[in-house]
This record gives C-alpha cells, structure tokens and sequence, in this order.
C-alpha cells in the first residue's frame, strides 16, 4: 500500500509539474533571439557531437547528465531556458525532463543542430 501510494504521490507531482511548466517549440532563429536576450542554450548531445559542431555560447550537458546537473541551472527555473540536440528529438526529452524538475519555462529547438546549420546560423567546429 505504501509503495501503490509513493507511486500515485510521484504521478500527481510529475503532472502538477508538467500542467504548470510551459514547453514551446522554437525554430534556431528563435532560439538565437532567446539566446541574446540572457537564455542559456544547453547542448544535449555527447562530448563527440558537441566538439564536431555546436551553437555559439551553448552549454554542454549530455542528456544522461541532465537530471543530476539539473541544480547547476536553478537560477533559470523561473526563467526561459532552451535545449538543443542533433535533430530535437532529444532536446524534447530534455524538455520534459527539466519541467518535472520544476522548469517553468523551457524551448526545444526544432531540427536541432540540424535546422540550425540549414537556417545559416554560426556555429563554432573542432
């Protein structure tokens, strides 16, 4: 029983998290304009991906890291915050983490570094 109700207790914060925090898609000119207005950009690709190609300023802090590095973020948890990754698929994931972390107001990237690259954006290479 007190497991069934730890379970129920952690579904209604999940969702409590999720209802309150707001997730946006934003196309890389968008992100870029965030960028410049103070967001942070955080890259979560692998080292490898970030060191081939990445964003600008952007942060890297791979996915698997994400939830235990979430802390080193927290004075933007009331404050636009945006993800990228290769394609956005990951980023998206990222999204979701962070607003179950308490994020109010978090960006995905569509397409990623992808979309990025195409719109003609800078980037910084190895």
């Amino acid at each position: 029983m007190a497991l069934f109700r730890t379970l129920i207790t952690f579904a209604l914060t999940a969702f409590c998290a999720l209802a309150f925090a707001q997730i946006n898609q934003v196309d890389p000119q968008q992100a870029q304009a965030l960028f410049r207005q103070g967001a942070p950009i955080l890259d979560v690709r692998e080292p490898h991906e970030y060191a081939e190609v990445h964003a600008p300023g952007s942060l890297l802090v791979p996915l698997g890291q994400l939830a235990s590095r979430a802390n080193e973020f927290r004075t933007f948890e009331n404050k636009p915050i945006v993800l990228i990754c290769r394609s956005g698929q990951r980023s998206s994931a990222a999204a979701e983490m962070l607003a179950q972390q308490g994020f109010k107001v978090v960006y995905n990237v569509q397409g990623g570094m992808i979309a990025w690259e195409k719109a003609g954006l800078p980037v910084e290479r190895r």
